[in-house]
């Protein structure tokens, strides 16, 4: 793949991931801003390599798809989205300034052959874009963007916004009338709700944007109303049965006249020059803090209908409009203190706790400093004068350093000629423990995110390892679901996994009836409890399944108890260890037999294994060294959790740990396992090798480079212990291996790649079968595979294989393969 088509594909999963966030999910994890840069980049790309533009490109894009729970609409009209300006307010030129605005009109006037374009122009509102439809005068549709093409019904909450009519205001209405428009919240209405929110204990929402997406986006249409949201008509899609006006500014004008809210009066008349142009834009930055609603930017349209359809349309935006979107607002603060965030998967954010400042629109107190790498090029420090950026008006974040009224005292060695003085306060470094749980903080080579090495013993992490704990391919405890854990977490049940196996009904019961108390739930468990309480439970679990209120709790507790005897392969998996998934878990468990072996099992030990490297390796005995995750896994095991197909290890093992296999990945420097076999000739042991002075390691008949960094690696504290203890290790090892080291699997060796729909066995039936008989599941085909298994809609696994000439299976040569 050229670094071109890698970029592009980079991007596009980007781009996908991001219009699901803002379109569908309204939680955007990255500002406007960087959504931006990103799709100019990619359209950049296609640009310069049409080859590259795919079918499904986010560039044709303009949200994602409607979510299931409503009714899909699909639009007659696409609803495009704009292209988007922006201008560098920095700049000292006005030519340089708004060269992209320039850029704009100019292209404009000569697609159309004109000395000077008219412009009707309006702020960009920050809310959701809508479309209704009219018939004869009457509201019988309201639905969303979606994905342009199609949307979701949201009718019944659209009727509920009061500024929409829901029968036009005329005695002669146009047969079909089809508006779009966006729906907001006005300031003090937001305001208002997040008020109500937090008086009863619920979570405010983050700006006006998200409130107005989540409320016009409600099951009940009764919360909607609720909101108080408004809307604003800002065109016409479709019109039957009346004279369409020739220019946007007569279309709002009519849409007025028929009682539809339009453009309210921020609106200007139609404008015409570059220089009218910035002159609104920069005014509306002015207005902006004090108008009633949220804006990003503004709107330009040619105003003439007729110039509109000569110009027509792009593949996701309309040619004859543009948005010139506001820079980012930023403000002058100071930093208090900077603190460290432990995420639900251990990762590690540096914080800057800020002096409050206002800026875009709300007070900042707090602003993400991203990673360690982040902080040191910006080298913020306590007490400095920072720039702070609301990025896209959602994320604070610190942009730069003033140096010059960084705080400083007075050096040691000044004197009345040369007042030297030092920074009053050093440089951040990043913790070397956990500040949530104490355990050691790890971060990973080519990695800039360190993360808490205490895995599923850290309480910031425990909700998140505990859904992974639970879930299908780990233990497989039935019935326990989010909801469940995230109360059993919240309420204090569950601080660790063991706890899971020391629920008692009583427990779970309590536990529902305080939820339901929290939520304002209709409480099924109170009286259970009670009867449980007085020694009436038999009866309780006597009574008919559909009307015992206690049997979702029993069932629970079956599932707990069913998953106390889990392969070996399931538990590490369940583990959350980094890097350890499926395929890496069986791997330990089928080479070292036991949780103890793994658990003692050195770096350079597992790197012997198959497919396993250096960094997972690493990773794995990382784990496990971490006092945290010992006692975690020492209360699993009290808990009464054990493997239960624990056994010897691999017969494998007496190839895989030669000594010279292990040295060559204990990670010295220029000891590849060309240079470990000829050590292994002079030194043929590895209690050999730590016995030996610097002076004979030099002397050996090796490199000067191999021996130099062999001697150095040697004269490290602990690292000859360290070497005669992985000798000691491998040696027990060895000793428990089979009298006969005979392999009668019949697959034994053999690489398969699935592929499709098989007739009567699923994926991973398929591959539990193929693993069982010794033969090893591979997502991808190489010239290594042995065989392809295809089913029904195989795809270009299929291919690849034809092509390599790998031999092709279906599932009846598989069973005959498997005998």
């Amino acid at each position: 793949m050229t670094e071109p088509e890698r970029r592009a594909a980079e991007l596009a999963t980007l781009l996908n991931r991001y219009n699901r966030e803002y379109y569908q999910l309204d939680a955007p994890s990255v500002p406007d801003a960087e959504y931006d840069r990103l799709l100019r980049e990619l359209e950049a790309l296609e640009t310069a390599h049409p080859e590259l533009k795919a079918p499904d490109s986010p560039s044709l894009r303009v949200g994602a798809a409607p979510l299931a729970a409503f009714d899909s609409v699909r639009h007659d009209t696409p609803m495009l989205s704009l292209s988007n300006l922006f201008s560098d307010m920095e700049a000292s030129s006005f030519a340089t300034r708004h060269a992209e605005l320039i850029a704009f009109d100019e292209r404009i006037r000569r697609e159309l052959g004109i000395h000077t374009a008219s412009y009707a122009v309006m702020p960009k509102f920050d809310g959701l874009a809508v479309s209704l439809i009219y018939r004869d005068g009457l509201l019988v549709q309201g639905a969303t963007r979606g994905d342009g093409s199609s949307g979701e019904n949201v009718s019944e909450n659209i009727r509920t916004i009061r500024s929409i009519p829901l029968r036009l205001n005329t005695p002669t209405p146009p047969a079909l009338l089809e508006v779009r428009g966006e729906v907001l919240m006005f300031k003090q209405d937001f305001e208002r709700l997040n008020s109500e929110q937090l008086a009863r204990g619920d979570k405010a929402f983050v700006n006006p944007r998200n409130a107005a997406a989540g409320s016009l986006r409600q099951l009940d249409a009764r919360i909607t109303a609720r909101r108080h949201l408004s809307f604003f008509a800002y065109a016409i899609a479709q019109l039957d049965g009346a004279a369409w006006p020739d220019s946007h500014q007569h279309e709002i004008d009519y849409l007025q006249s028929l009682g539809i809210p339009a453009v309210p009066p921020e609106r200007r008349p139609v404008l015409s020059g570059v220089e009218a142009l910035a002159g609104y834009y920069e005014a509306m930055i002015a207005q902006r803090a004090s108008l009633p609603y949220d804006i990003d930017g503004v709107v330009y349209k040619v105003d003439s209908r007729a110039q509109q359809d000569t110009l027509g349309f792009v593949s996701r935006a309309p040619r004859f409009a543009v948005a010139h979107k506001f820079p980012a607002e930023e403000a002058l603060t100071t930093v208090e203190a900077i603190d460290v965030q432990v995420g639900r998967t251990g990762a590690l954010t540096p914080v800057a706790r800020l002096a409050p400042v206002f800026v875009g629109g709300v007070t900042v107190t707090n602003a993400t400093l991203h990673n360690e790498d982040e902080v040191r090029r910006k080298d913020v420090r306590v007490g400095d004068t920072v720039y702070v950026r609301r990025a896209g008006d959602v994320i604070p974040e610190v942009v730069s350093v003033v140096l010059a009224q960084r705080p400083q005292q007075a050096s040691a060695d000044a004197d009345l000629f040369s007042p030297a003085s030092t920074p009053r306060y050093p440089p951040w470094s990043l913790p070397a423990a956990c500040p949530v749980c104490g355990s050691h903080v790890v971060r990973e080579a080519g990695e800039s995110i360190a993360r808490c090495a205490g895995g599923f013993a850290c309480q910031a992490q425990r909700m998140q390892a505990i859904r992974h704990f639970a879930g299908r391919r780990m233990m497989d405890i039935e019935g326990l679901g989010e909801k469940h854990i995230d109360n059993l977490v919240d309420l204090g049940y569950v601080h660790r996994v063991a706890d899971l196996y020391r629920l008692t009904l009583a427990d779970l019961l309590e536990m529902k009836r305080r939820a339901d108390a929290r939520d304002n739930t209709p409480d099924e468990a109170e009286s259970a409890l009670a009867q449980l309480a007085i020694g009436q439970s038999a009866d309780l679990l006597a009574a008919p399944l559909d009307k015992t209120p206690t049997r979702w709790a029993e069932n629970l507790l079956s599932g707990i108890a069913a998953s106390r005897q889990p392969p070996l392969a399931r538990l590490l998996f369940a583990l959350g260890i980094r890097h350890v998934g499926e395929s890496t878990a069986k791997t330990l468990a089928d080479y070292l037999g036991t949780l103890e072996t793994v658990r003692h099992a050195p770096a350079a030990l597992l790197a012997a294994l198959p497919d396993i490297g250096a960094v997972v390796a690493a990773s794995i005995a990382d784990f496990f060294a971490e006092a945290n995750n010992e006692h975690a896994i020492d209360d699993l095991l009290a808990a009464g959790v054990t493997p239960a197909d624990e056994h010897a290890p691999s017969p494998e093992l007496a190839e895989l740990l030669s000594p010279a296999r292990l040295l060559a990945r204990l990670a010295i420097p220029r000891l590849t396992e060309i240079r470990a076999s000829q050590l292994v000739q002079q030194v043929n042991s590895l209690e050999a090798l730590a016995a030996l002075d610097r002076r004979s390691v030099i002397a050996l008949a090796l490199p000067a480079e191999v021996v130099n960094a062999l001697a150095d690696y040697l004269d490290q504290p602990r690292a000859r212990a360290q070497l005669q203890a992985l000798a000691a290790q491998v040696a027990g090892l060895l000793q428990q291996l089979p009298a006969q080291a005979q392999d009668t699997k019949a697959l034994a060796g053999q690489s398969f790649v699935l592929t499709g729909t098989l007739p009567t066995l699923s994926r991973d039936e398929a591959r539990a079968l193929i693993e069982a008989a010794g033969g090893k599941v591979s997502g991808s085909v190489s010239k290594k595979t042995h065989y392809v298994v295809a089913g029904e809609a195989a795809g270009s696994k299929l291919e690849k294989a034809v092509a390599l000439g790998v031999t092709i299976l279906d599932e009846a040569a598989l069973r005959v393969l498997l005998g």
